[in-house]
């Protein structure tokens, strides 16, 4: 859930980040505004209740899957090599 609310709040990740890099040691001073505005946005999608039965769905597929090939799921989305 945490990572999906992370590619849809992007824009303010990436503001937070870009702010973080370049304020250094004072980045707790200097960046209040982006974290702000990134905790604004990742709070919104948590409490969406739409977002939070996607998600659900989502990890109930992959439980579901992975019971019966026993493959997490990080292990089957990785190419295999096809030499060896």
């Amino acid at each position: 859930m945490r990572e999906k609310a992370k590619e849809l709040c992007a824009d303010k990740v990436e503001a937070f980040t870009h702010c973080c890099k370049e304020s250094g040691f004072f980045m707790v001073f200097k960046c209040r505004e982006e974290n702000a505005a990134l905790k604004e946005c990742l709070t919104r999608h948590y409490q969406d209740p739409a977002f939070f039965e996607e998600c659900k769905q989502e990890y109930i597929r992959e439980k579901v899957e992975f019971e019966s090939t026993g493959i997490p799921t990080k292990n089957r989305k990785q190419k295999l090599p096809t030499s060896m």
